[in-house]
């Protein structure tokens, strides 16, 4: 570790695996509900697990981008974090924030109440006063790294991920915009959910890639700049316009039908190249890296989100196919995938090359990580399958001929079961992911032994 200031990623990693295990368990709860609709239903309903399960995979996600850029940032910049003292309180007011998310969602506290009560708005249905705090701890971050950069050393690396940075901060400005008027609420909650997933945080990702394949790869900075800013650029072309698939049925103008289905087809692009990118630099590189699960979780990553947020959400972002899509189970298909491939995978890269480092036991045992790697992945895998099917059938029997939604879910059970299968996989994967990164090896423990013994 070059850095004293990159400890400071070490508690945020931590505290995002908190939030990943919760998360996961949660959707394995809600993944069973699916199958036993009256599992829970009076201790903690559906609608409560979901926005736990939901809101813990942002947050544990942000806490990650977070974590990598204090991790990263002393490196490319050449200096210290600004400000150590700052980034520890950020750590506190965002954790402060989601202990407060948790109780009042578990326990229904202050429901009505403007500042106190949780609001309806999916994926922003925090509190305002936690929102407040939200974006008071950003605006630390944001000074933090900022400073940092300016007075360091500027590379592409940093320039990107900075960029990616105060977007999603900007973008969440507009959660505290609610609108009466129902459409227009939905237009502008799509600047925060889909200009953060299909935007902001690709410029994040891109850039925490690239730093991970210049470090395991060892392949000319130049060269991994010139494909970080093409990525960027088709991220953003395709992207920002991408936003219109979402502007199909909810009483905009009919225009965005064509700008959503010709843009959003173009979303495939940037993962494509994140993928092409990722494998390219592997083959033209020098270095024979010993932490070979980051990188098998760094390639893991640029091609599982190929598939799942390109592939899959290609697969009915026309807005001829999505007429009939729209809200199935297609819909969640693309949607694990997506958020497993581009961003948790990605996090779990970051997690995978930093530990090590940050708590000197560099190398360490990888098997079971990689175990993790490859019962997520499959885990994941199989349930974009089995839900693609369950959303094909749903799609046949509900939009085109008709029948009642309810006795179509009781048909679709089998899949649901089989879905639940592989989530718990997933779970799995995801404490042995933890285990793998938290356990000290058995030469540590053997050699601690010795010395105490002497």
């Amino acid at each position: 570790m070059k850095y004293q200031t990159q400890k400071i990623a070490y508690w945020y990693f931590l505290a995002a695996m908190v939030l990943f295990a919760v998360q996961v368990s949660g959707g394995l709860l809600a993944g069973w509900i699916y199958v036993s609709p009256n599992f829970l239903s009076e201790l903690l309903p559906f609608n409560i697990i979901r926005m736990l399960h939901t809101n813990s995979l942002v947050v544990w996600l942000l806490l990650g981008f977070f974590g990598a850029a204090y991790f990263l940032v002393p490196e490319e910049a050449e200096r210290e974090i600004h400000s150590p003292k700052l980034a520890y309180l950020q750590l506190i007011i965002l954790l402060l924030g989601t202990a407060g998310v948790v109780v009042t969602y578990v326990f229904d506290l202050f429901q009505g109440n403007w500042l106190l009560g949780k609001e309806g708005r999916e994926f922003i249905e925090q509190p305002v006063w936690v929102k407040v705090g939200i974006v008071v701890a950003a605006l630390m971050f944001l000074y933090n790294i900022s400073m940092t950069v300016l007075k360091g050393r500027k590379t592409a690396i940093t320039n990107v991920l900075l960029l990616g940075l105060w977007g999603l901060a900007l973008l969440f400005l507009f959660a505290f915009y609610n609108p009466a008027n129902l459409a227009l609420d939905k237009m502008f909650w799509w600047y925060i959910v889909h200009l953060w997933v299909e935007g902001t945080w690709e410029l994040v990702m891109a850039s925490i890639l690239a730093y991970l394949l210049l470090k395991l790869t060892g392949v000319d900075r130049e060269v991994i700049e010139k494909w970080l800013y093409i990525i960027v650029a088709t991220a953003l072309f395709s992207g920002i316009l991408g936003t219109g698939h979402h502007y199909y049925w909810i009483g905009l103008p009919g225009y965005w039908q064509w700008i959503g289905s010709i843009f959003s087809s173009l979303e495939v692009i940037p993962f494509f190249a994140m993928m092409s990118f990722s494998f390219v630099m592997v083959w033209k590189g020098k270095r024979d890296h010993p932490n070979k699960a980051a990188l098998l979780w760094a390639l893991g990553a640029a091609t599982v989100a190929f598939f799942g947020a390109g592939v899959w959400g290609f697969l009915h972002t026309l807005h001829g196919v999505n007429y009939y899509t729209h809200g199935t189970q297609i819909t969640a298909a693309h949607g694990h995938l997506a958020f497993f491939g581009a961003y948790v995978s990605v996090n779990l890269a970051i997690f995978t090359y930093a530990f090590p480092i940050l708590t000197g036991r560099d190398p360490y045992n990888q098997v079971l990580n990689m175990v993790s790697f490859w019962l997520m992945t499959g885990g994941m895998a199989f349930m974009t399958f089995v839900l693609t099917f369950a959303g094909t059938v749903q799609t046949h029997l509900q939009r085109v001929m008709g029948e009642n939604f309810m006795d179509i879910q009781e048909g679709l059970n089998i899949f649901y079961l089989m879905r639940w299968g592989s989530g718990l996989c997933v779970v799995i994967g995801a404490i042995l992911f933890i285990y793998a990164q938290l356990a000290p090896r058995k030469e540590i423990i053997t050699r601690s032994a010795e010395s105490e013994g002497a």
